[in-house]
């Protein structure tokens, strides 16, 4: 009875594990050659983004940085002597004052009265010459009816005339310097100026050539500019005029327009750089609403150079050691040669080795390879119909 029960078992669970095992082989059967069938549709390209290279003309800009000076500093001095009566409210230490403003006056007693003697002089004289010049008339009237031999220069009264007319023209020049230093009394601003120093006061003796005073110009600011050898290839043709911007860079940021005004015609022995003069016209801004740039501010000064001619403009990471991947009709990778003209920025700027419509990789794998097969980025459709087409 035990023995007929294990063999209806067999028969029974023997026909359901065949079956089973049929149906695992057949998951493993199908499942390794859909294994194999994604292995060899498995695509090992790297994936790479490109650009199409394209020629431009390019304008390099030259940017250099320097100190704001003014044109020329004066050491304020008195022309004449004699005591201080009068200042102006702003002729102190950081006052800015307009061309022509009487900085102070000196008592000017003395030098009226000086004014008055030499007009006096100048009056005695004219009226000696007036008589010397009627002597003269009678002298040549009488000399008519006399023999030649006896009318000479003295009897024609020539040299007394001559001495009368020398003590006029004296007489003239002391009420000329007598005018002038009467006007020395009162001492104005030479230009625009900022006081940057004051050595006088009310009341005080000054000698004649003493300094009272320091002055800055304000009317025009100069800024010394460094320019190294590889921008000065580039500077434009003529120099002078060209137009620059003038920015200080800080909390608040501002600019202005300049001119260059000139080379210095040297290369500095330390630096080998050449030196610009960039100039400002009114940088305390006395005439005008603009930014104020106060001497001895470090600025930036930018100007254009000149135009390059069909140039390529890439960044500089997809330039190493000169070279520049790019991706052929077959998708593969060359690289070439190119000549960097001049680094600006972050770009490098080349005018050989690339050719309009070149296929610049602009994502490069870790280990990029000549002849190596890439495939594009699926999120440039442009590119990749472009590969298509290829293809």
């Amino acid at each position: 009875m035990h023995i007929q029960m294990n063999k209806l078992w067999i028969k029974i669970a023997l026909p359901i594990v065949v079956l089973a095992l049929g149906v695992a082989g057949m998951s493993l059967i199908n499942a390794t050659a859909q294994q194999q069938e994604e292995k060899e549709d498995t695509d090992t390209r790297p994936t790479v983004s490109i650009d199409e290279a394209s020629a431009e003309d390019y304008q390099v800009m030259i940017t250099s940085f320097g100190e704001v000076r003014p044109l020329e500093m004066t050491q304020l001095s008195a022309q004449v002597s004699g005591e201080v009566v009068d200042w102006h409210q702003d002729f102190v230490a950081g006052g800015v004052v307009p061309r022509g403003t009487t900085l102070f006056s000196i008592d000017k007693q003395r030098y009226e009265a000086a004014l008055l003697q030499a007009e006096a002089e100048l009056n005695q004289a004219q009226a000696q010459l007036i008589e010397e010049q009627a002597r003269a008339r009678v002298a040549a009237q009488e000399a008519k009816s006399m023999a030649d031999s006896q009318v000479t220069d003295l009897y024609l009264r020539k040299p007394q005339l001559l001495s009368a007319e020398a003590a006029v023209k004296s007489a003239e020049a002391k009420l000329k310097l007598a005018k002038r230093d009467l006007a020395y009394c009162q001492v104005k601003a030479p230009y625009d100026a900022l006081v940057i120093s004051r050595d006088i006061g009310l009341g005080q003796f000054v000698s004649q050539g003493a300094q009272v005073a320091e002055l800055y110009n304000i009317e025009t600011a100069e800024i010394t500019l460094p320019i190294a050898g590889f921008d000065s290839t580039f500077l434009p043709t003529p120099l002078a005029g060209t137009q620059v911007t003038v920015t200080s860079r800080g909390i608040n940021t501002f600019s202005r327009q300049g001119v260059i005004d000139r080379d210095l015609g040297v290369v500095e022995k330390s630096t080998r750089m050449s030196q610009l003069i960039a100039r400002i016209q009114d940088p305390y801004s006395l005439h005008s609403q603009a930014p104020v740039f106060k001497f001895g501010s470090y600025v930036e000064v930018s100007l254009a150079g000149q135009t390059l001619q069909q140039v390529f403009r890439l960044p500089q990471d997809l330039v190493t050691n000169r070279t520049v991947w790019l991706v052929d009709k077959d998708m593969q990778l060359q690289p070439v040669k190119v000549d960097v003209l001049r680094e600006e920025g972050k770009y490098f700027l080349i005018n050989d080795g690339l050719s309009e419509g070149d296929r610049v990789l602009t994502t490069v794998p870790e280990y990029p390879q000549k002849g190596m097969k890439v495939k594009l980025a699926k999120d440039d459709p442009k590119l990749v119909a472009q590969n298509a087409e290829a293809e």
